[in-house]
């Protein structure tokens, strides 16, 4: 992963600079719940130099953090776990091993920022501790915001309140409904490609984990991931499922020229990479077009219908 770029051809949309950004790093009651007008201008991107503030307001990590001064740093000073704390090391020179701010030798070293977050976030939700997968997501959480305890915050926002509630729950019974989720969708709205995947025997979590787990991180390139995750904060988890959708919707008829079970996997890594995914305001709007209607609703019946399935099936 590369250090975070900002692409010289998006200035002039990303900056927007006739619309007021101070508002939305204040959180949801300045922004009136967050009207259509608010959501165009997110969704074409929030300026880098605004974004840390922003995602902290809109998904109202910046309101808990200010109710809650030292509670970080209490964490990290509380009672220790040896088990979390050597499921953290194990991972930590996994993470980003391409960028050389992770790197030992590199000054500073963001191994240590990272560790702290995590550890912290272990002792603040004891139902979760630590999961592979929040090592990805807590390392863009720090390149972004550039303090642990803001990141700690967005972490804390992203699984305990717009992330189903067991996402990274030691079952991951939410991740794992939420990938039924997607095959009900791709059956409903790509039925050739969900045929395909009944015909081979290929389950979702084979070829579309990674998605789910790390939020698309290091799965699409890093401005597009920025984008996709200015809408995870700001409008919720729908936005995974829309970009799922538009990343088979358009490649598939690429898919569908798979002829092996080792074909399909290879096709589905294929999908994420090249031109369409790097041209991210493109990108993000056939995100808002192309899978068509997508309705809370909708998305909240379809995962109480999949999570009851899994648990039915022990």
């Amino acid at each position: 992963m590369p250090v975070l770029p900002f692409m010289p051809f998006m200035s002039d949309l990303l900056t927007c600079e006739s619309y007021p950004w101070k508002p939305l790093e204040r959180g949801p009651s300045e922004t009136a719940l967050f009207p259509f007008s608010v959501k165009r201008y997110i969704r074409k991107g929030i300026p880098l130099e605004h974004r840390a503030r922003v995602w902290m307001g809109v998904s109202g990590a910046q309101a808990r953090m200010d109710r809650n001064p030292g509670y970080y740093q209490r964490l990290l000073q509380g009672e220790r776990s040896a088990s979390l704390e050597e499921a953290i090391r194990t991972d930590m020179n996994r993470t980003f091993p391409d960028n050389v701010r992770f790197r030992k030798d590199a000054e500073p070293c963001l191994q240590g920022p990272l560790y702290n977050v995590l550890l912290a976030y272990g002792h603040h939700n004891h139902g979760v501790g630590y999961c592979q997968g929040m090592n990805f997501i807590a390392g863009y959480l720090i390149l972004v915001t550039k303090s642990e305890e803001e990141a700690f915050w967005l972490l804390d926002a992203l699984v305990g309140r717009i992330l189903p509630a067991d996402y990274y729950s030691p079952s991951m019974l939410g991740l794992k409904t939420d990938q039924e989720v997607l095959g009900e969708l791709v059956r409903t709205k790509l039925p050739a490609v969900a045929a395909l995947m009944d015909g081979h025997g290929v389950l979702w979590t084979l070829v579309a984990s990674r998605w789910f787990i790390c939020l698309f991180v290091d799965v699409l390139p890093v401005e597009t991931v920025l984008r996709v995750w200015d809408c995870l904060f700001s409008e919720g988890s729908k936005i995974i499922f829309r970009v799922a959708l538009t990343l088979l919707k358009h490649h598939q008829a690429s898919i569908l020229e798979a002829t092996s079970v080792p074909d399909l996997c290879e096709k589905f890594k294929e999908i994420t990479r090249g031109r369409f995914v790097t041209e991210c305001h493109s990108f993000m709007q056939r995100v808002f077009s192309e899978p068509g209607s997508l309705s809370r609703a909708s998305i909240a019946r379809l995962r109480e219908r999949c999570r009851a399935q899994l648990l039915a099936q022990g």
